[in-house]
């Protein structure tokens, strides 16, 4: 890994496909593992499935798919689109933040905040007045990384399986 201020935060473009894919199925398995019953995991197909899904999602107008690269090489991606109000989620306009993920070998470098500083300013850009995202409830780094970045906890997600209620 070289020194954290040679990685650069850009759009992702089509060449970032494959790397897009990887990144992606790594965090599908990430919350696999936080709660296998909860999360699905990855398949042999998911890397070329995400990347494809991520491909589309570069092209709309109100959607971001950015990428960190260090010499070239993607470490980490952001997924994120400026969204109109959603009564289902009782929330009005905001820009979501879908997807965050950096690379193990990336982590605690500043990669994931630098991700995140840049997609918010685009957001604003777009127009967005806030921004929104879920976390894993045991991904507790990430939930400090955004605790200082501003956030604050406003809903909590709760799972039963159905053979286990009552």
């Amino acid at each position: 890994m070289n020194d954290h201020g040679s990685i650069v935060v850009r759009r992702a473009v089509a060449a970032d496909r494959t790397a897009l894919g990887r990144l992606g199925a790594a965090l599908i398995e990430a919350h696999h593992a936080f709660d296998p019953t909860r999360f699905v995991g990855a398949s042999e197909h998911t890397a070329d499935l995400y990347a494809a899904y991520l491909d589309r999602q570069r092209e709309q107008a109100d959607a971001l798919v950015l990428v960190a690269e260090d010499a070239g090489i993607v470490i980490g991606y952001c997924f994120a689109a400026n969204e109109g109000a959603d009564p289902m989620t009782l929330r009005g306009p905001a820009g979501v933040v879908h997807d965050l993920f950096v690379d193990h070998a990336y982590r605690r470098c500043g990669v994931a905040r630098r991700l995140l500083v840049d997609v918010r300013a685009r957001l604003f850009n777009m127009g967005a007045p806030r921004l929104m995202l879920l976390t894993a409830a045991r991904n507790l780094p990430a939930q400090r990384l955004f605790a200082s970045m501003g956030f604050r906890s406003t809903m909590i997600e709760m799972t039963a399986d159905t053979c286990d209620l009552p």
